[in-house]
């Protein structure tokens, strides 16, 4: 088991697989950081080495991430090969949604079981001012196919932003409630373009909550405890709306995951530069008991909590770079 020294036990492993991606959306910006070397990129024979060590040591859950994992070619067998590790009980996907409509029926029967998909706007022309592309039909069409497919729960992962799409809060309360997917609203958070991040542009899950809660009654939801999401049931449907607090609340209490990046460092903490190069030992020749005790260093000195003084710094990393 993974236990960090204030008795987290991690037992969750984001996997980013590609910093590329089909998007250019703007909080998340292209300009600034570039493209991490192909050469530099894990392996999927190196990735599903570190997931076997992980998952030897009490790691239960895996979600593969980007930029957009679906840029990456033969992803069915990166997820067939992790499926089979035994105690791997639960593998996630979360994607940009454009090219999924044309793939998750392979990628379920591969081992996928659940998708997070990435809108920010229900309205077509903002969707493409946000991304830099003229998808949004396809997006619906993949979340419409990821619930054919029985993929369950279908998650909608939602950035509100102030002055920006906040004017659509209660248009993404009635998709989930028409949908019966998840919508989950995340707090906007420092990374990508600095002309864009302000941290009077972020409105808190409460202010969010109270807003659906004049039109939507809502109901807690009875799983809330197995994930960072605040949820609830709306209106008596199967769909559902959460709030994922990163910005306005201490979360880090519950927090039971490390990242791995493409280019093979763990982070301990999201909002934490300190990052450790577990590619030199993949690549180095160390055993998978070196290993093993490499990733229990790094769990034992994950931090206490993601903010310092009440302050945040700009994180020096773009989301597509570290991993979603």
């Amino acid at each position: 088991m993974l236990i960090d020294n204030f008795s987290r036990v991690i037992s969750y492993l984001r996997v980013s697989i590609t910093d590329r991606c089909n998007l250019r959306c703007r909080y998340c910006t292209e300009g600034i950081f570039p493209f991490i070397p192909h050469p530099e990129i894990l392996r999927y024979e190196e990735i599903i080495r570190f997931v076997r060590i992980a998952a030897s040591l009490g790691v239960r859950k895996v979600r593969l991430t980007g930029g957009e994992p679906l840029q990456r070619k033969d992803l069915a067998f990166l997820i067939k090969e992790i499926n089979a590790i035994d105690t791997i009980d639960d593998i996630g996907l979360t994607t940009n949604g454009v090219g999924l409509a044309d793939v998750v029926e392979e990628l379920r029967d591969a081992g996928l079981r659940r998708v997070n998909i990435s809108l920010d706007s229900l309205k077509p022309e903002r969707f493409s001012f946000i991304t830099g592309v003229d998808a949004f039909a396809k997006v619906v069409r993949s979340i419409e196919k990821a619930k054919e497919a029985g993929l369950d729960p279908v998650k909608i992962n939602t950035v509100i932003i102030k002055d920006f799409n906040d004017d659509e809060v209660l248009a993404f309360a009635e998709f989930a409630r028409d949908r019966e997917v998840q919508v989950r609203f995340i707090e906007f958070m420092p990374f990508g373009e600095q002309a864009l991040w302000d941290s009077s542009k972020v409105l808190s899950s409460s202010f969010l909550e109270n807003l659906i809660r004049r039109e939507h009654a809502l109901r807690p939801s009875l799983d809330s405890h197995k994930g960072p999401a605040k949820m609830f049931h709306i209106n008596g449907s199967r769909g559902q709306v959460g709030f994922i607090s990163p910005m306005s609340s201490h979360i880090c209490r519950e927090c039971n995951r490390i990242r791995l990046t493409p280019d093979g460092k763990i982070k301990p903490c999201l909002f934490s530069p300190t990052e450790y190069d577990v590619k030199a030992l993949l690549r180095g020749g160390a055993s998978d008991r070196e290993l093993a005790e490499f990733v229990r260093d790094v769990v034992r000195a994950k931090p206490e909590k993601k903010l310092e003084g009440g302050t945040i710094r700009k994180c020096q990393r773009s989301m597509r770079n570290i991993g979603g």
